[in-house]
């Protein structure tokens, strides 16, 4: 597809967007607005899934005609068990979404057309008045569906942030029922087409949107920052690289510690095709809302419930997967220095995943907590990219010691200094640290990435080459990456005893000389002006004395 379709297709999604915030602005705080309309999405997504999926099984058997969303209660129950395995959930016709929508459009429809007959101004329709019910009762089935099913942990909570009796919302049930009606509507209204066959991912394309929309709210607390689809493909072409320099085109496993939304695991299904990632999507997220999006967003991108395991909780000192380890490929951007347990935490230094480096990461910094992490869970054959608070490089104390342990040891590839800005709510200058366990040879190769972007907007994007006269920044380092060679003011390929020479200081700039710009400069012409300048300052000295000394004799 052309790149100015998919440049029309984001555009008008964007607007949509747009024009929602708009109606709802005053009454929904941008981050809780957030969780209005990716609900509403997934809910209008399962529900088409479903709807696909059943009419293509009739009509492939001949049964033309068919349509799930027209048959009865009743005679769509005999396939419930059936859609819960195949599915990890099931919705009665009555209860999808699009049934829904149809509703609220009659019920303005037959209230219009009412006050014109009677002659008055059209009221609220009737359906207003327990919208809010309905759309919470069919909340409560779909993930009533998956219980005593393997697909129960799943869907457990899932809509638990659209509340649909908020006081956000409005503060009467009229109200809030109205704002509710508009999201369904415009959601309902989106030309979002079969999800799989968009040219965008469309439901990535929101999020990240709402990210920037409301990036003021981002990463507020908690180090917390969302990133970049740009920032992710990049990491995953790196995690894909073998020894031999060639992309991997399948994995077995991958994991990200701190999975937020899921955007990192989910380009591993973009790039190979989630059936290529053959045992499955693993992560694991401290924050409620966010490990409910991310789970939704697993599910909108079409991975099936047997296919992803997302857990909630603090994965420093409470990791869920001990069972699934190791993993061929890790991808991370976890928060950055956030606190943590540390040392307050006996046992902690005696955890196998902290040990080896017989030291823990400071209780103020936990960004080394998260790479011993991901080290200790990789897999021999597999690679880890994780982006990394750009102190962590350079800091003493502690960290310096688990730097010592990670570069002695030869389990650092690659440090990868990115451009500034490009992350929603920080302009911070990121790195990225590549880990493997089977490292070719004993140097550490360092990538000064910090002037491969493009200007956008008020931030600054890592280019993929699809827009016009665009540079590709994610080929141009991912080769780079690749060739492992030394390239003035580029890269450099750094042996172990020179990094321990430099008291194991990580920082690109320590090794990767920076491409002088300034105007060069003769000294021996300097040193003339210099001359010329001060033999004219002599010269005017004496004439101001000389002036002085005038006016103090008259």
């Amino acid at each position: 597809m052309s790149d100015n379709k998919r440049e029309q297709e984001r555009t008008e999604l964007y607007r949509t967007i747009w024009a929602l915030a708009n109606e709802l602005r005053g009454s929904v705080d941008g981050w809780d607005f957030k969780q209005y309309v990716l609900g509403m999405l997934f809910y209008r997504y399962i529900s088409e899934n479903l709807t696909t999926y059943l009419n293509k099984g009739e009509w492939d058997a001949g049964n033309t005609d068919f349509d799930y969303a027209k048959i009865s209660d009743e005679e769509a129950s005999t396939v419930r068990d059936e859609m819960v395995q195949v599915k990890g959930f099931f919705i009665l016709p009555s209860e999808l979404f699009g049934k829904l929508l149809n509703r609220i459009k009659k019920a303005d429809k037959d209230a219009k057309d009412k006050a014109e007959k009677d002659g008055k101004e059209v009221e609220v329709a009737d359906l207003d008045e327990n919208l809010n019910e309905i759309l919470q009762t069919n909340f409560k089935n779909i993930e009533a569906s998956a219980i005593g099913t393997p697909s129960e942990e799943n869907f457990k909570g899932l809509f638990d942030d659209i509340d649909v009796n908020s006081n956000k919302l409005g503060p009467t049930v009229i109200k809030r029922n109205k704002r509710l009606k508009k999201l369904i509507t415009v959601i309902g209204d989106m030309d979002l087409g079969n999800y799989q066959d968009n040219s965008i991912d469309a439901f990535g394309d929101t999020y990240e949107y709402l990210m920037g929309m409301y990036a003021s709210n981002a990463g507020k607390s908690g180090g917390e920052f969302f990133t970049p689809q740009e920032v992710s493909e990049l990491l995953t072409k790196i995690s894909l690289v073998d020894n031999k320099g060639n992309m991997k085109t399948e994995v077995n496993k991958v994991y990200d510690p701190a999975v937020g939304s899921g955007s990192l695991l989910l380009k591993f299904a973009k790039i190979l095709g989630k059936e290529n990632v053959r045992n499955g999507f693993f992560g694991q997220e401290i924050n409620i809302t966010t490990y409910n999006l991310c789970r939704i967003n697993m599910f909108l991108h079409d991975i099936g419930y047997d296919k992803f395991s997302i857990e909630h909780g603090d994965t420093l000192v409470d990791p869920k997967h001990w069972d699934e380890e190791p993993f061929e490929a890790i991808v991370s951007n976890p928060p950055y220095s956030i606190k943590w347990e540390g040392s307050d935490n006996g046992t902690l230094i005696n955890d196998p995943r902290f040990s080896p480096a017989g030291v823990l990461a400071p209780k103020s910094k936990a960004d080394f907590a998260f790479i011993m992490h991901c080290l200790s869970w990789l897999a021999t054959n597999g690679t880890a990219a994780i982006v990394c608070f750009p102190g962590i490089m350079y800091r003493g104390g502690a960290e310096q010691k688990i730097r010592k342990y990670l570069i002695d040891n030869n389990y650092i590839e690659c440090i990868i200094q990115l451009p500034d800005n490009l992350f929603y709510g920080t302009s911070i200058a990121t790195c990225i640290m590549v880990l493997k366990k089977s490292k070719v040879d004993n140097q550490t190769l360092f990538i000064d990435a910090s002037k491969e972007f493009v200007k956008s907007t008020n931030s600054n994007k890592l280019g993929d080459g699809t827009a016009s006269n665009e540079p590709n920044n994610i080929q141009n380092i991912l080769n780079a990456y690749i060739n492992r060679k030394t390239e003035k003011h580029f890269t450099a390929l750094v042996k172990q005893e020179d990094i321990e020479k430099a008291d194991y200081n990580l920082s690109v700039s320590t090794y990767v000389e920076s491409e002088h710009t300034r105007e060069a400069i003769d000294i021996a012409v300097l040193n003339k002006q210099i001359s010329e300048i001060v033999q004219r300052e002599n010269t005017l000295r004496a004439e101001i004395d000389a002036i002085i000394a005038e006016i103090e004799e008259a």
